[in-house]
């Protein structure tokens, strides 16, 4: 448990960090945003293109993780939408709730399975996004068009805004140099790693700066329970799933990492676009963040002990 915290420890200080930052107006409320956008198109998909071109995956089980990933989402996503006046009686409320629910941090993952992993982890958990980041997109789009916005779901713009994402864009060159067998040759691979390495600090000390501290008692309920599916039945449905296809050792502990994430700030992005409760996305995102500080490391230290 100690070794746990003292691992994840400096992921959340950085965190904090931020948000010591964004109260001093450091270095400048126009820093952020541009610093946020730089480390989003450069500098992370950088990060995955050395990571995973360069990475050995020869002993991975990747069907069993990749069962293990997309199973719980979409039982979760169906129960949430059998549940639907329970989760929310308001389709915008429940959209957050649901983003709140199914969303994780790429920043937080990606610096906690390296903190926890090393090279080995960070590898696993880009291979990972590169399953997670296109149904969560797909899911969440779905679920919009289903309780506010009929005509929102569109395969075509789905598609295309899948294409210009950066991480996914990342994670495909780096599986495809990989796989073809060119790997990193020459200078690129120590230029990417050079590109790559303020990635992490850098997105972290972002997930700071972006949290509003503010919250009532209005959106305890909706807090609570986002926080009750994320934190506790998302990691028991992967660790299920898991075990049940014999998924195990670092690969099992990733896809649980990836399940006991706060969730990720870009749902505010689109739960503005998209006419969702952006206000109330707001306060879950960072209600989980600060909450991840305390059940992150529990989790962790709990199933590297199953």
């Amino acid at each position: 448990m100690l070794e746990i915290v003292a691992a994840l420890g400096p992921v959340f200080l950085l965190v904090l960090a931020g948000v010591v930052l964004n109260l001093l107006r450091f270095p400048g409320d126009d820093f952020w945003p541009l610093a946020e956008r730089f480390v989003y198109f450069l500098l992370f998909p950088a990060l995955l293109i050395r990571t995973l071109g360069g990475a050995n995956f020869n002993d991975v089980a990747v069907t069993p993780l990749a069962l293990s990933v997309v199973v719980p989402l979409l039982l979760v996503t169906a129960l949430m939408l059998l549940a639907g006046p329970l989760v929310h009686r308001r389709g915008a409320g429940f959209t957050s709730v649901y983003q709140g629910a199914i969303r994780f941090n790429t920043y937080v993952a990606l610096s906690a399975a390296e903190q926890l992993f090393g090279e080995a982890g960070l590898a696993l958990a880009a291979m990972t996004i590169a399953w997670m980041i296109p149904l969560i997109n797909i899911l969440c789009v779905g679920v919009f068009a289903l309780k506010i916005k009929e005509d929102a779901f569109s395969w075509r713009s789905i598609g295309r805004n899948l294409a210009h994402n950066p991480l996914i864009v990342g994670c495909t060159v780096g599986l495809l140099l990989n796989i073809s067998g060119i790997g990193l040759p020459g200078w690129l691979g120590p230029s990417l790693n050079l590109l790559g390495q303020p990635a992490l600090p850098l997105g972290l000390l972002a997930v700071g700066v972006g949290l509003h501290l503010h919250l009532d008692r209005g959106v305890l309920r909706d807090l609570g329970l986002s926080a009750l599916i994320k934190f506790m039945l998302m990691p028991l449905l992967v660790y299920g799933v898991g075990r049940l296809v014999g998924l195990q050792g670092m690969g099992l502990q990733i896809a649980v990492l990836f399940f006991a994430m706060p969730t990720a700030s870009s749902a505010y992005i689109l739960a503005k676009q998209m006419g969702g409760d952006a206000p109330l996305m707001a306060k879950v995102i960072t209600g989980q963040t600060l909450l991840a500080m305390l059940t992150l490391p529990l989790t962790m230290a709990l199933v590297s002990r199953l």
